[in-house]
């Protein structure tokens, strides 16, 4: 059995790190290759090409990653107090309308107002076209899934009577938040930190409703930017001032641009594994 077992998970981690490799190895290979035999796990040739072309733009990248790295640290610590302070509030028994609440956090997972009301919501109410706050506030609004992770953490992970006693001591909601529940749930934060900033790092759809001023692009927007307008020249070359552009390296492109959008993530999802594991495991919907 354990012979199997090891098997299973060796075919699906090597199922996991497959994707990583071919995408490494193609944006590290040659154009004519490419081109020619397709992608293949080992290059033939190896060319930086690729990574040459995109950070020509060095300047708009720096500064796209930037935006990026503030948008993902400011979303994601507001997220986590969020999301902990509204679980912290959905397992207070004596506050009237809790039960309430909490059936409306579980209509979010099944309904949303769509794209074109949350679209005029944002850009005419709460004015965020062209501000940094279109790219942190609509995924701000913490999801259900997260918020019902950090409940049942709470639940399942902070003694009742814990609480109880720091109350019969004199302590309010906020200083049994602050100096209690924070400190006793790092795994189950830590989890929905993650997912949170994953979500901020990978995201572009937001810069492409409420941005539209360069120099708000994320890594994200930008490295699409870029994608387009490297389809578009190869697309349009022979129409381009007579200029031949076809053999452009487009398809070693577009990999080393998702190898440049996924690298600081790769990186830093290690140091947070366990965490993850446990905080997921805490938190679960036990039978």
């Amino acid at each position: 059995m354990q012979i199997i077992a090891h098997t299973v998970l060796f075919i699906v981690s090597a199922l996991a790190v497959i994707p990583f490799w071919l995408l490494i190895a193609s944006s590290l290979s040659d154009a004519f290759d490419v081109t020619k035999s397709g992608y293949q796990f080992i290059p033939k040739n190896i060319s930086f090409e690729a990574y040459q072309y995109i950070f020509q733009e060095w300047t708009q990248i720096g500064r796209a990653y930037g935006v990026t790295v503030l948008v993902s640290v400011l979303g994601t610590v507001l997220s986590v107090i969020m999301v902990s302070m509204l679980a912290y509030g959905l397992i207070q028994k004596d506050i009237k309308g809790v039960n309430a609440v909490f059936i409306f956090v579980l209509i979010t997972m099944l309904f949303n107002g769509g794209v074109v009301p949350t679209y005029l919501v944002y850009n005419n109410l709460l004015k965020v076209k062209n501000t940094i706050w279109g790219l942190i506030l609509p995924n701000l609004l913490m999801s259900g899934f997260t918020v019902i992770l950090v409940k049942n953490y709470f639940q399942q992970s902070i003694p009742e009577e814990l609480i109880e006693a720091a109350k019969i001591d004199g302590c309010g909601h906020f200083r049994i938040y602050f100096k209690m529940i924070l400190p006793l749930s790092k795994p189950i934060l830590a989890t929905v930190g993650l997912l949170s900033a994953v979500s901020y790092w990978n995201d572009w759809t937001n810069g492409l409703y409420y941005v539209t001023d360069e120099k708000l692009y994320s890594i994200q927007l930008l490295l699409n930017k870029m994608n387009e307008n490297i389809l578009f020249m190869a697309n349009n070359s022979q129409n381009m001032m007579g200029v031949d552009m076809s053999n452009m390296p487009s398809a070693t492109i577009r990999m080393a641009i998702a190898v440049v959008a996924i690298l600081p993530i790769i990186i830093a999802y290690p140091f947070f594994h366990k965490y993850f594991a446990k905080g997921l495991t805490m938190g679960a919907v036990k039978g």
